[in-house]
């Protein structure tokens, strides 16, 4: 089945709040080799101006792909997901994550196409607090592989 060229321009419904705790954090930060103690040290994060420990920039993965999997999941959208390369990952960050965040995402499709038999779809997540506060723009485009 190929990927639904008429899910471009789609919107999914916010997702259900993230809690951004200061225990993710640490573990994100030492998963990706981040040694930064804003990431790890309550004070060290005040002392530089934060309300609590920040998370590292990519760290904002965890929540977007939470959200890109509603478009994945979505049997109407033809995306066979043993078949899906990662192509490109872009952040634009409003505010950093901070622990004690509870962040809700929205899933926009932005463009779906055809390129050299296989499919390529590129999709944003806007990150922001339940009330609103916008803090990241997550982009995304997966390459879904045509038949062989």
């Amino acid at each position: 089945m190929p990927v639904n060229a008429d899910f471009q321009g789609r919107t999914y419904p916010p997702t259900e709040p993230y809690g951004v705790s200061a225990a993710k954090i640490r573990e994100f930060a030492e998963a990706v080799g981040s040694a930064d103690p804003v990431h790890t040290d309550v004070d060290a994060a005040r002392a530089r101006g934060y309300a609590d420990v920040i998370a590292p920039p990519t760290f904002a993965v965890l929540i977007a792909q939470q959200c890109d999997a509603q478009l994945i999941a979505d049997p109407d959208a033809g995306i066979d997901f043993s078949r899906v390369v990662h192509g490109e990952q872009k952040f634009v960050h409003h505010r950093p994550l901070t622990a004690g965040d509870s962040i809700v995402g929205t899933l926009h499709v932005d463009t779906v196409r055809e390129a050299g038999g296989h499919a390529m779809v590129t999709t944003r997540t806007e990150l922001a607090t339940e009330g609103g506060e916008p803090v990241c723009t997550a982009t995304s485009t997966i390459v879904i592989r045509g038949g062989e």
